[in-house]
């Protein structure tokens, strides 16, 4: 009878850590540079209050995270990223299977509210051209990621070439950028908005996700320009492209993607695939979404990228 009641204690005892291991969920995601805020402040402390465990969060540019990845220099369960390009080396590594969307987002261009170029840019308008020649103003610092190793980077270029066409202005971009490869305007993406709140550069490429939830001024830009719509794409996204050097010294042309962020399980996960899959569900599911759209993000558009 003793050894019958000992079993059933051991029994119920182990039973019970198994359920508290299935609780107590951990999280390692890394993400997009300009996700900093939404996941370390909102996503990540709230998933890990819901499963009882535990969150840590890592972002730069996207396709640098994603290179570290794919070489196994860094590990995580999920992996976040705007525009589909970086899943592509993730997916050609052998780490992922599918990407699916958990957010979309527009390119906008904020400016320091302490900045000597603060007033022109409160008046200038998405509209017109105005915005335009403030950045073209000569003596401004402009503030951008490197086309190489994040796709804002690319993305702000891409804006850029567009407005060229849409407001009639040939040569601006280049007058504005300095080249596409400018390192006086090429910052780390973690860094670049806490420039311009700090006033170490008068105007920066942004997401509006991310400069809403940073509480910065910026010019919204016309559906056009601002690569979030997709309908856009044919009349206006794929008409411009560029090429730039990548780390060999090869040239590399660039096409425009959405503008969506996507998520996806790295099948070497620390935490296990089930933790990785039930944070992507946490992101897609209502209380998720609410927290994206609280810092300025709107809902996910498109399919997964590879179904």
């Amino acid at each position: 009878m003793r050894l019958n009641h000992l079993t059933a204690l051991l029994f119920t005892s182990a039973a019970a850590l198994s359920l508290q291991a299935q609780a107590n969920t951990d999280i390692r995601v890394t993400y997009a540079g300009s996700m900093g805020k939404v996941m370390d402040q909102s996503l990540g402390p709230a998933f890990a209050k819901q499963n009882d465990g535990k969150y840590e969060g890592q972002g730069q540019g996207a396709y640098g995270m994603a290179r570290l990845l794919a070489s196994k220099k860094i590990t995580a369960d999920v992996f976040v990223s705007i525009t589909p390009g970086p899943m592509q080396i993730l997916k050609d590594a052998g780490l992922i299977d599918n990407a699916v969307p958990v957010a979309s987002t527009s390119m906008v261009v904020a400016y320091s509210p302490k900045g000597k170029f603060a007033e022109q840019f409160a008046k200038a308008k998405g509209t017109d051209a105005s915005w335009l020649k403030v950045l073209a103003t000569p003596g401004i610092k402009f503030g951008r990621t490197d086309p190489i190793n994040d796709p804002k980077g690319q993305n702000i270029i891409f804006t850029l070439l567009l407005a060229e066409k849409y407001y009639h202005q040939p040569g601006i971009a280049d007058k504005i950028l300095g080249g596409y490869q400018n390192p006086a305007q090429t910052h780390l993406e973690g860094g670049l908005l806490a420039r311009l709140e700090s006033g170490q550069v008068d105007a920066a490429a942004g997401y509006e996700s991310e400069v809403i939830s940073a509480h910065l001024p910026y010019v919204a830009l016309p559906d056009e320009i601002n690569l979030s719509n997709p309908a856009m794409a044919k009349q206006w996204y794929d008409t411009v492209s560029f090429s730039v050097k990548d780390s060999t010294g090869k040239d590399k042309e660039l096409h425009t993607q959405p503008m969506v962020y996507y998520a996806a399980v790295l099948k070497n996960a620390p935490h296990g695939a089930a933790a990785g899959k039930a944070f992507i569900d946490f992101m897609l599911s209502q209380p998720g979404q609410a927290l994206f759209k609280q810092n300025g993000y709107a809902a996910p558009k498109g399919g997964a990228v590879y179904p």
